[in-house]
This record gives structure tokens, C-alpha cells and sequence, in this order.
């Protein structure tokens, strides 16, 4: 997609981190723009970002797991606009640490659920109307680097990413007939209050977890690591750029090529006994300067910084409940 002016985007997770940034570009672009978006606090604060700018911007509140919910979210966008989306953006994504053998069914169902059923539902729901309108366009879901790794602190989430990662380049091979592109964005760490979703966004129907969430534990997760991330509107102008190149796989960052590369090199390593060796050494060790320059911008990230008052161990972050008494004690809340 290289023009957007008069075009429209609908945009998941719209109204905050990642998803508000795209939306703020999109519109700059003079798109016309539909944030969806679980959290009406989130909407509130768009909507008053957008009020004094004239721009055409449109709220739906959504819940990316609601597939009634997306059918109607499509009816409104095409009752408002005239017409189906040119730009399907899906950002909207939750998450929560925690060790991956004290995941209880509703850490899977919510976490899969939004990261990756609610990119299935966005696909199931446009993709159809976007060919029957036959004017092409562009279909793109915020994945991340995690789709390339195994993490047992986050494993429902990455596993998402990584399902979410191959839906998008089945979608990507078929519907190049139609002319409609597909785009999976690769980001690393977000400047972003992904951190609040386990309290924040979490139903109360996926309630029971394995894991110790706490107010601490959540503070945490974004003084420790999100504060660092890379502001959303620059991610959000890279990936604009990366659209209007049609790049299937878009890494926003100068060496996003050799990134992907160092993620996958474990694939063959874990196909021989010496090459299984060979990684647990690598795993053992601290990052090299290479993966340190490479995962982190250093314009907004010191590795060996002092970056929270209290520890990790301390509040629990990323631990199991304490009574999961199967679990490994060190891997346990005190």
C-alpha cells in the first residue's frame, strides 16, 4: 500500500501503546481511522488526542475474542464510512510472565485467545469482504519478535505470536490473487501498558491463573523492561514504511534481517546431540555484545542498569503462585 490518503484503517488495540501510535500515523497519512479497542479509559484518551485535529476517527469498542462482536464492528465501519477497510490492522495483544508448568487452562484460553484467535477473527471477518469489495488493500497484525523464540516465562504468548506469525503467511501466499497484501510486524520491546492486561484487561471468566500478578509484579514488568521499548509512533512510521514496500515480514529496526537470523539458528543446532550441546553453552552464558546491540536500541536502553528499586525475586515477577506446591521452589513467590 503506497497511497493512504482517503483510505481506511481499521486498527485492534487502537487507543493505546503500539495500536495508538499507529493510529496517530495512519491519520496524519489522511486515512480515515477506526480504533477498536477493549478499554473505554483507552478510548476516552484517543478520542481527546484526536478532538482539536478534524481528523475523521471513528471508536468501536471490541473485544478481539467476541466474533459477534467483530461482524458488527465490520457493519458499523461500512455504515460510517461507506465501505469495507483498505488497512486491517490487528495490535491488539495481552500478556503476563509466569513459569509455563503452573499455566492453568484460563492462561491459555485468554492469552491464545486475544493473541492469536483475535488475529483469526479479524482475518475471517474482513478478508471476505475486502475481496468481495474488490479494491485490494492490506492486511497486517503487530506480532512479535517472541514468535521466533521459545520463552517458558511467557509461553502462551509466544506460542500465540508464533501461530499468529504462520496464519499470516498462509493468508499472505493466497490472497495475492485479489491483490490484497499481507504484512506480519515484527516489533521487539514496545514502549507500551501491555503490563496492565493481566489486571486490568483480564475477564473475569479467565480468571483462574498460575501465576503471581500483583500490583508490584506488574509495575514491574514496565519499569524493568516496557519503559525502554521503542516509542509507538516511531515503530508505527517504520511499519507504515514497511506497508507501503509490501514487506511480508517487517523487523523495524536497521538489522532486523540478521535478528530474525540469531533467533533461528537454534533450529538446526537442536538436530544433532553436539549441536544440542552446543546450545545449552550458548543458553548458559550471558548475551553477547552483538545480541545486546541488536534487541535493545541503545538510545533507550542500558543493559546492565539498575532499572527497579526492589528484585525480581523480592515480588515474585514472573513466578508461580505460592501454593502450586509442584513447583520448583525457586520458581515460586515467597
Amino acid at each position: 500500500m503506497k497511497d493512504f490518503e482517503g483510505k481506511i484503517a481499521f486498527i485492534t488495540g487502537g487507543a493505546s501503546g503500539a495500536g495508538f501510535g499507529q493510529a496517530q500515523i495512519f491519520s496524519e497519512a489522511g486515512m480515515k481511522v477506526v480504533i477498536a479497542d477493549i478499554r473505554q479509559d483507552h478510548m476516552d484518551n484517543a478520542a481527546a488526542h484526536f478532538k482539536g485535529t478534524g481528523a475523521p476517527v471513528h471508536f468501536i469498542k471490541l473485544d478481539v475474542m467476541d466474533r459477534d462482536g467483530w461482524a458488527a464492528a465490520a457493519d458499523e465501519t461500512e455504515k460510517v464510512f461507506g465501505t469495507t477497510p483498505d488497512l486491517l490492522i490487528m495490535t491488539a495483544g495481552v500478556n503476563v510472565p509466569g513459569p509455563v508448568e503452573a499455566s492453568t487452562y484460563d492462561d491459555f484460553d485468554w492469552i491464545i485467545g486475544v493473541n492469536f484467535g483475535g488475529v483469526v477473527n479479524g482475518l475471517v471477518t474482513f478478508a471476505p469482504r475486502m475481496i468481495k469489495a474488490g479494491r485490494g488493500g492490506h492486511i497486517a497484525a503487530t506480532v512479535s519478535m517472541g514468535a521466533f523464540g521459545a520463552a517458558p516465562m511467557v509461553a502462551p504468548y509466544t506460542a500465540a505470536k508464533a501461530a499468529a506469525l504462520n496464519i499470516l503467511e498462509c493468508y499472505y501466499q493466497a490472497l495475492k490473487p485479489y491483490g490484497i497484501a499481507v504484512s506480519a510486524f515484527m516489533p521487539a520491546n514496545i514502549k507500551s501498558n501491555i503490563h496492565e492486561s493481566a489486571l486490568k484487561n483480564r475477564p473475569a471468566h479467565f480468571a483462574e491463573t498460575g501465576y503471581n500478578v500483583t500490583e508490584q509484579t506488574a509495575d514491574y514488568h514496565y519499569t524493568g523492561m516496557h519503559i525502554y521499548g521503542t516509542e509507538p509512533r516511531v515503530l508505527a512510521e517504520r511499519f507504515k514504511k514497511g506497508l507501503e514496500d509490501e514487506i511480508f515480514l517487517i523487523v523495524p529496526y536497521k538489522n532486523g534481517a540478521r535478528m530474525v537470523e540469531l533467533d533461528l539458528q537454534r533450529f538446526p543446532l537442536m538436530t544433532s546431540i553436539e549441536g544440542t550441546e552446543e546450545l545449552e553453552r550458548r543458553r548458559a552464558g550471558p548475551p553477547t555484545d552483538e545480541q545486546k546491540a541488536l534487541f535493545f536500541e541503545k538510545e533507550n536502553f542500558e543493559w546492565d542498569a539498575v532499572r527497579s528499586p526492589v528484585s525480581r525475586e523480592e515480588i515474585g515477577f514472573g513466578m508461580a503462585k505460592k501454593e502450586l506446591d509442584w513447583i520448583a521452589e525457586e520458581k515460586r513467590a515467597k
